[in-house]
């Protein structure tokens, strides 16, 4: 190995290389949203993203002096994007096992474009923009995730206090800079203040047309099966269901099923919720009709609570009335999806290969 490129490289990519830390820190660490560790690492990057964008911002000022400034700047800079790469990271790791990939990828991409725009952005008036903005996505982010798991409660009310909340942190964090930065964040407020006002906007538009993952809720395992039974001493889950192949990479991505006796097939699931959180989910079952449109042919709720460790379970049978491409998905109340599983029925044959499992 070279290493006189790889300094070079190190010293282009520095703020990036500790960005990237961030989220190795949060893929080691990283479990349970409901786990005091979790919460509190999550915390502690809030914090210290905070603290070291207004240390970085003071030292740019020369606010500690000629020689300390300078220093108090480049590990500031370093720390904040550290605590920016573990904050984001951590939102990645928990709001990607919430929802459904093909439901929330607008969310997801958002995040993940406050990531790039970490490499991209090199001017420093944009620079104080994109860190403020950086810093209220993320914000946004953590509180939506983490008031729920404290107050037990996921709606609309906690969705909108969290949305306050943040606004008012970075309100908060306007002010201090405002204490270092005086003139230099006046040439930037309106652009700030139109932005982050319009990145709220979005947000929010994001969460009721049903974008925003159903955070802290997760789904856990989902299993369309040919039945389906439960039992209450011990409490537990009989499913029955076709075996694939490890070979047939078909069946894994495109599933084929078979309904059992009576025409009927079911859906499993496992889904986890925090301790205190009480909720209802629904399994939404729909078929395409012969326009390619999706079509309910049923929708059923039922109670949830956080006591389950390994997830709560519970199942829905239906009577399938016609062969085609149907799915089954988790969703809350207001129809956002944890999860979703495609298939396509076939009842010309019988059921192939198929096991028994306690769930």
């Amino acid at each position: 190995m070279d290493f006189s490129q790889v300094r070079p490289f190190i010293r282009r990519h520095w703020l990036t290389i500790a960005f990237v830390g961030g989220f190795i820190t949060d893929y080691i660490l990283l479990n349970r949203v409901d786990d005091v560790f979790d919460n509190i690492m999550l915390l502690f990057y809030v914090s210290l993203a905070t603290i070291s964008m207004v240390s970085m911002y003071a030292g740019i000022a020369y606010r500690f002096g000629e020689r300390w400034s300078p220093r108090i700047t480049t590990f500031s800079s370093l720390v904040m994007q550290y605590s920016f790469g573990g904050l984001f990271s951590g939102m990645l790791i928990f709001y990607g096992h919430s929802g459904d990939v093909w439901a929330s990828w607008p969310y997801l991409i958002l995040i993940i474009g406050a990531i790039a725009g970490n490499e991209l952005v090199k001017n420093r008036g944009q620079q104080l923009v994109f860190n403020i903005l950086a810093y209220f996505v993320g914000l946004f982010s953590y509180l939506v995730l983490v008031i729920p798991v404290f107050t037990g409660y996921l709606g609309v009310w906690t969705f909108l206090a969290s949305g306050t909340l943040a606004l008012i942190f970075v309100y908060l964090l306007i002010q201090l800079l405002a204490r270092v930065i005086p003139n230099y964040l006046l040439l930037q407020m309106r652009q700030i203040v139109f932005l982050v006002l319009a990145l709220f906007a979005f947000l929010n538009t994001l969460y009721f047309t049903n974008v925003i993952p159903p955070i802290p809720l997760s789904l856990k395992e989902i299993i369309i099966a040919q039945s389906a039974v439960k039992f209450e001493n011990p409490r537990s889950y009989q499913v029955a269901y076709e075996s694939i192949p490890w070979w047939r990479l078909d069946e894994l991505f495109f599933l084929t099923v078979h309904p059992g006796m009576g025409n009927t097939l079911s859906c499993f699931t496992r889904v986890y919720a925090p301790t205190k959180i009480r909720t209802e989910i629904f399994h939404h079952w729909q078929y395409r009709d012969d326009e390619g449109k999706w079509k309910t042919h049923f929708r059923f709720p039922y109670p949830i609570t956080g006591e389950a460790t390994e997830g709560y379970r519970g199942y829905t049978t239906v009577t399938v009335f016609r062969d085609g491409v149907w799915r089954c998905g988790v969703e809350t109340a207001r129809g956002q999806v944890l999860g979703r599983q495609e298939f396509t029925v076939d009842s010309t044959e019988s059921p192939q290969s198929v096991v028994t499992e306690t769930k």
